[in-house]
């Protein structure tokens, strides 16, 4: 079984492109820097993994997600290989992603001083009826 689940921030907004064709395909590749679990001299230290998703997941990446933005993230890893202009194999890893979660909520507005109630007048601003 091959399944990746991992919650990092993107390290730039994804990279949206679409295929060619009848039917274009959205493809979206991005980085996500992950924290280690432990600190090295007291400092944090984070492992970047290069991601793509494609069709409607990579639409959602392109409309809603953003440089900075906390994510989670499930899908498969892969390795990939080719051909350098030397002849020589060179291998790079990617997550092939499945899903995408947001993490964080959106920053919402400071509510009003009064938490959006009007106070209520005392009996003696004219309420016409009494308890």
């Amino acid at each position: 079984m091959n399944r990746v689940i991992m919650c990092g921030r993107l390290t730039k907004d994804p990279e949206v492109r679409y295929t060619t064709g009848d039917t274009p395909k959205a493809v979206a590749k991005f980085s996500l820097a992950v924290d280690r679990q432990f600190k090295k001299d007291g400092k944090a230290e984070a492992d970047f993994f290069n991601a793509v998703a494609f069709g409607k997941t990579a639409e959602h990446l392109e409309k809603y997600w953003r440089k900075g933005m906390r994510m989670l993230l499930e899908g498969q890893l892969q390795n990939d290989h080719y051909k350098d202009r030397d002849g020589r194999t060179q291998y790079a890893e990617q997550i092939v992603v499945d899903r995408v979660e947001f993490v964080e909520k959106k920053e919402q507005p400071a509510a009003p001083a009064n938490d959006g109630f009007i106070p209520a007048p005392d009996e003696d601003e004219g309420i016409p009826f009494s308890f």
